[in-house]
């Protein structure tokens, strides 16, 4: 009788783990070598092939197949090998030459490079200069928005936050409070045409202004909750009241730690004076430019997604219902983000950047 194929154990280094760990969890990598880190995670961690297979969702050979591709040459063993084909046509010159340009230099008569406009003033096919592009990482058409904090206690503030976040102080609730200001019930002129197989849902480019409201919410890290009050507008009364609210369902043996932006409401000075007298609130301010650093943004972000961008609303009334639903439905089932970044790594990101502004 033949012997059986006995999977191979794997044994990592420390510092093969914490690099399978960075790919498994890797936004960026592609999936297959996502994947391929995590059957080794997984397969190191003392699991069958099948059982791999079944959690990964792939097939039994597959997992077997990186498992020993992986225990023959470690992490280089992942990563595909390279296959012969036909030479190429474009000499590394004229590669260099594309890439230099397009990083170093625009076109004289508009503000990015196109392919067939890259192509034609290097002398090269347009799925030359996309094969390139894509291979390299360039997207000229492309931009992202940023915008570094001048707030002088900048350091202080995000250590104070992140350290919130990462280790929450005992006997205590941490909110993370703020109001997503003008939520426009807008109402479509006609009716929208239902997706179907082939097209996609069609909606009217223009619409009708009921009004606006304002949604107030305070996200509690912890369990990812959010108690929310929608407001007609979004003076320090307002703010004031959604306070109280607060107050009114936190229990009273808990310390509350609170994150805000640096709004002009946030600080006024009756509001102030309202949070003089209760002694156990603990207010924690962003830095400039740092909303980020607020994790109910990021509940914003879902809350404008999934109810309210794509909707037709007749009335703020019936706005305030639909956001009313989202948020009890979202409790429900409500699960905290996970914060994971460091006050050093964010350091770390924005000396990067700055290099990169400064050309250092």
């Amino acid at each position: 009788m033949a012997a059986r194929n006995i999977a191979p154990v794997v044994m990592l280094e420390p510092i093969e783990r914490t690099q399978l760990e960075s790919f498994s969890r890797s936004r960026t990598l592609s999936h297959s070598l996502v994947m391929r880190a995590q059957i080794v995670l997984r397969a190191a961690d003392g699991e069958g092939n099948m059982q791999i297979a079944t959690v990964l969702k792939t097939t039994r050979e597959t997992v077997g197949k990186w498992r020993k591709r992986f225990d023959r040459k470690r992490l280089e063993g992942l990563y595909d090998e390279l296959r012969s084909g036909r030479p190429r046509s474009v000499e590394d010159e004229r590669i260099a030459q594309l890439i230099n340009k397009t990083l170093a230099r625009k076109p004289q008569e508009a503000t990015q490079w196109t392919c067939r406009s890259m192509a034609k003033s290097i002398g090269v096919s347009k799925s030359m200069v996309h094969r390139v592009w894509k291979t390299f990482g360039l997207q000229p058409h492309r931009q992202r928005s940023f915008k570094l904090s001048t707030d002088p206690f900048f350091v202080e503030k995000v250590r104070d936050i992140v350290g919130l976040y990462l280790n929450p102080p005992q006997n205590a609730m941490v909110l993370c409070v703020d109001e997503k200001s003008q939520c426009q019930a807008l109402e479509r002129t006609q009716p929208m045409l239902p997706m179907g197989l082939g097209y996609v849902e069609g909606v009217t480019h223009d619409y009708v202004r009921h009004g606006t409201t304002t949604l107030f919410a305070a996200l509690d890290i912890a369990n990812g909750q959010v108690l929310t009050d929608c407001k007609p507008r979004h003076r320090h009364q307002e703010f004031l009241d959604f306070l109280r609210t607060i107050e009114a369902n936190v229990p009273k043996k808990l310390d509350i730690h609170i994150v805000l932006d640096n709004y002009g409401s946030h600080k006024h000075p009756k509001v102030k004076a309202w949070l003089a007298g209760k002694p156990r609130y603990h207010i924690h301010f962003t830095p400039t430019y740092s909303s980020w650093l607020n994790q109910v943004e990021r509940w914003f972000g879902l809350i404008t997604q999934r109810a309210i961008r794509r909707g037709s609303f007749s009335s703020v009334k019936e706005l305030v219902q639909k956001i009313e639903e989202f948020v009890k439905h979202h409790n429900r089932t409500a699960k905290p983000f996970i914060w994971t970044a460091t006050a050093d790594s964010i350091f770390a990101k924005l000396q990067r950047l700055c290099e990169r502004i400064s050309g250092t």
